[in-house]
């Protein structure tokens, strides 16, 4: 079994809306912050959001800022990404990581997932 699974990628216009799923093992979802981190096409991978493991406290990268939220379902290791009012800029794919968020950084594992893509049209 994959460490990290992600789902529910897609195709839609801009203005609209998705929302991704990662499921993982529950000593994984017990230890660390889940956070979800995008590569754009031909640039690097970037944060985008990040929740505490032990406060449940939001984090999210300013370009997101307002649009996106995180959340995470103990019961099920899952967390989520709603993304709404998308924007063809959004287009990446998207990980999600068990990292550490730390003095206003995440500091990811270099353990990866296959990603989802999302797109964005215009």
């Amino acid at each position: 079994q994959a460490h990290l699974v992600e789902t529910g990628g897609g195709l839609v216009e801009a203005g609209g809306s998705l929302r991704l799923s990662c499921t993982t093992d529950q000593s994984t979802f017990a230890m660390y912050d889940m956070g979800w981190l995008r590569r754009p096409p031909g640039k690097a991978r970037e944060f985008v959001a990040t929740i505490e493991r032990d406060t449940g406290r939001e984090y999210y990268a300013e370009s997101v800022e307002g649009r996106f939220t995180i959340s995470r379902d103990d019961a099920k290791n899952t967390v989520y990404l709603q993304m709404n009012d998308l924007k063809p800029e959004d287009t990446a794919v998207y990980y999600c990581n068990d990292g550490k968020y730390r003095d206003g950084s995440y500091y990811a594992n270099n353990r990866w997932g296959q990603g989802t893509q999302v797109t964005v049209s215009s």
